[in-house]
């Protein structure tokens, strides 16, 4: 199974011109726990998965009253500037969607 498959939704947008923020929503607390505890979900993951963020820049939070997981790191390019091809960082979330979650069997 892929987080893509256990989350309801998933957004990515800036937050600022030097941040972007993910936000991972699920169905139940039980798909919640089920992503946030199956250890796919690591800073040092979210770095492999953007170049050019340093594990110590990714912060991660788990939100149980709104069943989501909140996960923010430092753009690549800053937005609007040269080389930016996302102003709004909603397409950056996609690789999010391939990280593998154990099943649980």
């Amino acid at each position: 199974m892929r987080l893509g498959d256990l989350a309801a939704f998933g957004r990515s947008k800036t937050a600022g011109p030097f941040m972007i923020t993910f936000d991972l929503m699920f169905r139940s607390e039980e798909d919640l726990n089920r992503a946030w505890e199956s250890g796919s979900l690591t800073r040092e993951r979210i770095a492999q998965l953007y170049p050019g963020v340093a594990v110590d820049e990714v912060m991660m939070f788990i939100i149980p009253p709104a069943l989501a997981i909140k996960i923010s790191l430092p753009r690549r390019v800053p937005a609007g500037a040269l080389g930016d091809t996302d102003i709004a960082a909603s397409q950056q979330f996609a690789p999010l969607f391939d990280l593998p979650i154990a099943d649980g069997e």
